[in-house]
């Protein structure tokens, strides 16, 4: 596919109105869509429509296809391992690719400490068994998130999920032994890193005390909570008062990890080793895979048979992680990530000092969001919802996070150009200028 925009019809166009209908009839209302298109294909960092529009991609799935939408290492290698097995389980006939992947799993993760992972299906897995782990190795069975979190929707992560509607509403009771603290989030709360782990540490106090506490479990970048980067030094205080503790630290890296932020995991920037890190979405290329990266003491305390899915690490998945690893490595995909943010920042942040409307652009790498608010600073989910769908409707993919759903996130592929980066971040800056004039 030629990476360039391309718009044929409306948005949505006539084909995409008819699957539309026939999703009404046939589809469960509880699995919404960001877009009212549906894709015919992807390549790189472009969706082509079945109406023939294409659009710029600045979202890569949810931050999936870090590598670009049919990545050619990744597509080679789903083929070649496809012809060769497509399923055996791990737990039945083991395989060479499952043991790959975890080897460059515990040499990319952070520490020079002795590692040992485990993979699974899903960010949601990933999270469950990363408790499991915690619970088993440290015999206590508290766990403390953070209050902007999301850790996914299964029962045990819905609890773990900060945000109410939609994700939680209806769907209790939920699984207990979590407790929620407040987390650093420099434009609303004004603390410095040191201050706001004070107050995170004073509530975990207050509310279940460090000594039944297994784990904390933090997003080293918060990603349906808003792209909140926490103020520097927050995450090292929380990391000491662990160590001091007999408490473990696990990051969440399944948004931020895989180069997404110009290193590979997102909790580097901040100098911190993390004792368990939980790791999906960007790791193969837009294949299913997640995994848990743990220091190695802490994997082994769980016995034989008490980890592991039928389907987990399959290996065509794990085929295509290692040429996701591979194109990462091989085409300065962490530099590019640094780039994109300068770009990214370049043409978005003169709009906080020229609209009322925009509160600040964060994030790091090339996980960056605009936070909209009302013209008294408070958070304009309206106005939100209406430059997402401006975005849409000029063929540019964006889509809204944040705990009050007014924060538009980008989370470009890594191998977007500058032209096209600079044209969808443009066409961004075009809609958040018309409607906040509305």
């Amino acid at each position: 596919m030629i990476q360039e925009r391309v718009l044929r019809t409306a948005i949505p166009g006539p084909r995409s109105r008819e699957l539309a209908a026939r999703r009404a009839a046939a589809v469960g209302r509880g699995v919404a869509s960001q877009l009212p298109v549906y894709a015919e294909r992807a390549s790189g960092a472009v969706v082509r429509d079945v109406d023939g529009n294409q659009l710029i991609d600045l979202v890569s799935g949810i931050g999936v296809t870090t590598v670009g939408s049919a990545a050619p290492r990744v597509v080679a290698a789903i083929r070649e391992q496809a012809e060769t097995a497509t399923h055996t389980c791990f737990m039945v006939a083991p395989y060479e690719p499952y043991i790959a992947v975890c080897e460059r799993l515990n040499a990319l993760t952070p520490g020079e400490h002795e590692k040992a992972t485990v993979l699974l299906n899903s960010g949601s897995e990933a999270v469950e068994n990363v408790v499991k782990i915690a619970r088993m190795a440290t015999g206590t069975q508290a766990i403390a998130v953070l209050d902007n979190a999301y850790h996914s929707r299964t029962n045990l992560t819905l609890a773990m999920t900060a945000r109410s509607a939609p994700f939680k509403q209806g769907f209790g009771p939920y699984a207990p032994e979590i407790y929620r603290v407040p987390a650093s989030n420099p434009l609303r709360d004004g603390l410095s890193g040191e201050a706001a782990a004070a107050r995170t540490v004073t509530a975990i106090e207050d509310f279940v005390g460090s000594t039944q506490l297994a784990a904390i479990v933090v997003e080293p970048i918060a990603g349906e909570g808003g792209f909140v980067v926490p103020a520097p030094g927050y995450l090292r205080a929380l990391a000491d008062h662990a160590r001091d503790n007999g408490i473990l630290l696990i990051a969440d890296e399944v948004q931020s990890g895989i180069g997404r932020t110009g290193k590979w995991f997102a909790i580097e920037h901040e100098d911190v080793v993390p004792d368990m890190v939980v790791i999906t979405k960007g790791v193969a290329g837009g294949m299913p895979l997640s995994a848990v990266t743990a220091r190695r003491e802490l994997m082994d305390a769980v016995g034989p048979g008490g980890l592991g899915g039928t389907y987990a690490g399959n290996p065509v998945a794990c085929a295509a992680a290692l040429a996701a690893l591979e194109t990462v490595e091989a085409e300065g995909l962490l530099d590019r990530a640094t780039k994109i943010e300068a770009v990214v920042r370049e043409i978005l942040e003169p709009l906080v000092r020229g609209c009322d409307r925009v509160a600040e652009v964060r994030g790091r790498g090339a996980m960056i969001a605009v936070e909209l608010v009302q013209p008294d600073g408070g958070h304009d989910r309206d106005l939100c919802s209406r430059v997402i769908t401006r975005c849409h409707q000029s063929g540019v993919i964006v889509m809204a996070a944040g705990q009050r759903h007014n924060v538009v996130r980008l989370l470009p592929p890594l191998v977007i150009s500058d032209g096209l980066l600079r044209e969808g971040v443009g066409a961004l800056v075009e809609a958040i200028s018309a409607e906040a004039e509305v």
